[in-house]
């Protein structure tokens, strides 16, 4: 071929690119529909169920989920339903998130057109018809909130019961907190929920709950009664306005029983205990069955220990009388008619025991405890100088003193026999003034005045065999007295010397004799016969 060669166009390092058709351009977006309230309030009214069916009708599928988890979270929060409700924070959170998603609702509706319901005015229709069920959801909320409060509050009731019972099985002084604690929790019913159905229950409670505390009562345990009953007295107090009906007065016949019945056990006993039990009750139910039965016993109990004066023990009965006699003045009669009576049993209980002191001095001697005697006889004979026994008591008191020094000289009680057929005299060698005191078959005591001549013998001089006091030549203060045959121990003691020790002497006295005794004093050491 001849002419131009045909060659390639251009450089001949070009490469070809393999053809790609163009693609099609997105189908435009149709022109927002005309504005339409009806339908914008319809897609708000929609969204407020909380479930986002207005954001369904306008096709926003995300926001329609965002909806159903909101939602879900709040009813998660709610469910089930407590008595404290829902809380406040998220309350307020979603109804801030319907007002909302109502508002973007409206907004979006009012120029989307709705797809599915394109009626606005019926899809409108629809959201008010759907709002009902939320609305009954807040009702039946509320209904569930309210059983939930009744079952809390019963809760709390079945809880004081559980607490009342167990208490019941241990003793009051330590169950008494959770008695407190129980009542507390029946008082919070009545005060702070009066309508609902546990507080309805307490009054039907509160006699389970007095029968329990009171069981010590029912038990016959009487003393154990006292303050379980005491302490039901004041229960009316903790619940104010509530009908107890006979449980008011339930504690109180109770009460004056377990007083009288404790009282009187331990006067029987002789513990101290029962004035003031007695007292308790005559102040408390003056006018009671049982207030009328004090005096009575108190007599009795006077009469018993009277008795007992007769026993082996009558230095105990003496002073259960006396222990009587005061308990009994200082018993407090209160408003009832026993207080005559009782301060009449107070001064026989006292002059029981000051008679019975002869009685017992007389088992003091017998038993060898003449100190004791001693004194009693003493003490008796100085407070009842006219009394029957009140020369024997001086002469028992007497004996009682020599027996200390001399225990021979105790072996038989003392009479008030006085002289005899020998000539018995007593000169005093001693610058002390000198009571003799004697006792045997007769007994008695003197004084000898001090001899001013006469001085104390030295402890040497004493021990010498030739050693004899009052010596003749000098005029002695002396006495002379008569005794029978017999026995008779001698005790003298310096007056005014309460370190000197008591001399004594044993003479057997025999008919036909002249006797004389001396009293002198050894330096430093003590008298001598």
């Amino acid at each position: 071929m001849s002419g131009d060669q045909y060659g390639r166009f251009g450089d001949t390092n070009h490469h070809a690119f393999p053809y790609a058709p163009p693609m099609p351009s997105a189908p435009p977006s149709p022109p927002p529909a005309p504005a339409d309230g009806v339908r914008a309030v319809a897609v708000a009214v929609l969204n407020l169920s909380g479930l986002g069916l207005g954001y369904a009708l306008v096709r926003r599928w995300v926001l329609m989920v965002l909806c159903w988890a909101a939602t879900a979270v709040l009813l998660f929060v709610a469910l089930p339903a407590d008595p404290d409700g829902v809380p406040g924070v998220a309350l307020v959170l979603y109804v801030a998130f319907l007002a909302a998603v109502a508002a973007h609702g409206a907004y979006v509706g009012l120029r989307t057109p709705l797809a599915g319901l394109r009626n606005a005015p019926l899809a409108l229709g629809l959201g008010l018809l759907l709002l009902v069920g939320p609305a009954g959801g807040v009702v039946l909320y509320d209904d569930a909130r309210d059983e939930a409060t009744q079952q809390m509050l019963l809760d709390r009731l079945d809880e004081a019961d559980r607490l009342v019972r167990a208490a019941g099985d241990r003793a009051f002084t330590s169950a008494r907190a959770d008695y407190r604690k129980a009542l507390d929790a029946y008082a919070d019913l009545r005060s702070d929920h009066p309508g609902s159905r546990a507080a309805e229950q307490v009054p039907a409670r509160m006699k389970a709950f007095y029968t329990t505390v009171g069981a010590p009562y029912a038990q016959g345990k009487y003393c154990e009664a006292v303050e379980p009953l005491k302490y039901l007295r004041t229960v009316p107090k903790s619940l104010p306005g509530t009908d107890l009906g006979a449980l008011r007065t339930w504690p109180d016949d109770r009460l004056a029983t377990s007083l009288y019945e404790c009282a009187s056990t331990a006067l029987t006993a002789g513990e101290a205990t029962w004035a003031s039990q007695y007292g308790e009750l005559l102040s408390t139910f003056p006018r009671s069955e049982q207030a009328a039965k004090v005096e009575p016993a108190v007599a009795a109990a006077v009469v018993r220990t009277e008795k007992d004066l007769g026993g082996a023990e009558p230095c105990s009965a003496v002073q259960r009388l006396t222990t009587l006699g005061t308990q009994i003045d200082g018993l407090d009669a209160g408003q009832s008619d026993a207080g005559a009576a009782l301060d009449r049993d107070a001064l026989r209980a006292a002059a029981s025991a000051d008679t019975g002191a002869y009685t017992c001095g007389v088992d003091q001697y017998r038993d060898g405890d003449f100190d004791s005697a001693q004194k009693t006889m003493t003490d008796y004979a100085s407070a009842h100088k006219t009394a029957k026994n009140a020369a024997l008591a001086k002469k028992i008191a007497i004996a009682a003193e020599v027996a200390q020094t001399v225990p021979a000289a105790g072996k038989k009680l003392p009479t008030t026999r006085t002289g005899g057929s020998i000539s018995v005299t007593v000169q005093n060698d001693s610058p002390d003034e000198v009571t003799v005191l004697y006792t045997g078959p007769v007994t008695g005591s003197f004084t000898l005045k001090a001899c001013g001549s006469c001085k104390a013998y030295s402890l040497g001089s004493t021990l010498n065999p030739s050693f004899k006091p009052c010596p003749s030549g000098k005029n002695y203060p002396e006495r002379t007295i008569s005794l029978p045959v017999g026995t008779t121990y001698f005790l003298h003691k310096p007056k005014g010397d309460s370190l000197a020790t008591p001399a004594s002497d044993t003479a057997k006295l025999q008919s036909g004799y002249i006797y004389t005794e001396c009293a002198y004093t050894t330096q430093s050491l003590g008298s001598g016969l």
